[in-house]
């Protein structure tokens, strides 16, 4: 499913118009981005937890030349399930 069928498939199942359920998408989006940008997490009960997780420093290789790499350490948004969506996977 891509951003435009579950526009579509909000759209439908709340009966409200496609454009705001566009905007709808766009505003959680945009307010689970700027909570994580502040290192803060963001949880749905029954669906999962937005985190940022710490990636640390480490060698790599460069799998053209390889050749040894410095990788530097980073930030990456990560998401842990909630019991009711593993639930309604399995």
């Amino acid at each position: 499913m891509n951003k435009a069928e579950l526009i579509d498939s909000i759209a439908e199942s709340a009966e409200i118009s496609k454009a705001a359920a566009g905007r709808a998408v766009d505003a959680l989006t945009a307010a689970i981005a700027t909570a994580l940008n502040k290192d803060d997490t963001v949880t749905l009960v029954g669906f999962g937890t937005f985190s940022v997780r710490k990636r640390a420093a480490r060698a790599g290789r460069n799998p053209r030349t390889g050749e040894p790499l410095k990788i530097k350490a980073s930030k990456v948004p990560g998401f842990k399930p909630g019991k009711a969506l593993r639930d309604a996977v399995n």
